[in-house]
């Protein structure tokens, strides 16, 4: 936030502006969030991002006030961004791949990692996409991620089934567990955080990272770094927020724990 201090002749109307400026309080730490996307965020402040954006907030001595936007639906991610952070009615969101073009990006906070769930008592042999017996399970995919590409690459997307939860609003990742539980699909590979605080529920589920490899061409990533977001040129606000994320990292770790996000290095 940027303010314009004026000088003016009169003692008495700076003392006066003084005034009003201390009767606002501190400055507001103004998030962008999608106000309906668990475990992420919602409304009520339930998602492990409510709660990180919590604990960086109270960091830096502010008022946490959001701009609730979807995430989802068309446009997506990108879109969120445009009309939040671009737009300039938020200052920061607090999860978004490190590195992304679109926006200012801090150090990462957390890594971690696309998996492959599946039921305990089948004990699929699974270390990787390239795994054979992936050749003769149900798979399911979300969309729009780099497991559908590399379902793409080997042959196997045509037979996957493919869930649209990361882009269809009122939907939860849990309904990929549910089909997993049903005997739906065998095996599901799917961002980590995006369910784990709803394991829980499942406990014959077993859980293994996917590696980053390769099929054929370049290399294939799924562990990814997370950071936080500022508009493009922002650098007051990213050295804000990277102060942060090195002192309350403790803090930070703690909660992504709490809602059982892993955390995997590449």
């Amino acid at each position: 936030m940027t303010f314009k201090v004026i000088f003016v002749a009169s003692a008495m109307a700076v003392a006066g502006l003084a005034s009003v400026s201390a009767q606002r309080g501190p400055a507001s730490l103004r998030v962008c969030a999608d106000p309906d996307y668990l475990p992420f965020s919602n409304q009520a402040g339930e998602g492990f991002e409510n709660k990180i954006a919590e604990a960086v907030a109270k960091a830096l001595g502010q008022k946490l006030e959001y701009t609730w936007a979807g995430s989802r639906g068309r446009g997506g991610f990108t879109e969120f961004l445009a009309r939040g952070l671009d737009a300039k009615k938020c200052d920061a969101v607090i999860g978004i791949p490190s590195g992304n073009r679109e926006e200012l990006t801090t150090r990462p906070y957390y890594i971690s990692s696309y998996v492959f769930v599946s039921k305990k008592s089948k004990n699929y042999d699974i270390k990787d996409m390239n795994s054979p017996v992936l050749k003769t399970l149900k798979i399911g995919v979300e969309g729009d991620t780099p497991v559908e590409d590399g379902l793409k690459l080997r042959g196997l997307l045509d037979r996957a089934h493919v869930f649209d939860v990361g882009s269809t609003p009122g939907q939860s990742p849990a309904t990929m567990l549910d089909a997993l539980e049903k005997a739906q699909i065998d095996v599901l590979i799917t961002w980590e955080p995006a369910i784990g605080r709803f394991f829980s529920r499942y406990p014959d589920l077993e859980v293994v990272g996917v590696p980053n490899t390769r099929a054929l061409g370049s290399p294939e990533q799924y562990v990814f770094p997370i950071s936080m977001g500022v508009r493009e040129g922002d650098e007051a606000m990213k050295t804000k927020l990277d102060q942060v994320i090195v002192s309350r990292e403790a803090e930070i770790t703690g909660i992504l724990t709490r809602y059982g996000v892993k955390l995997y290095t590449p």
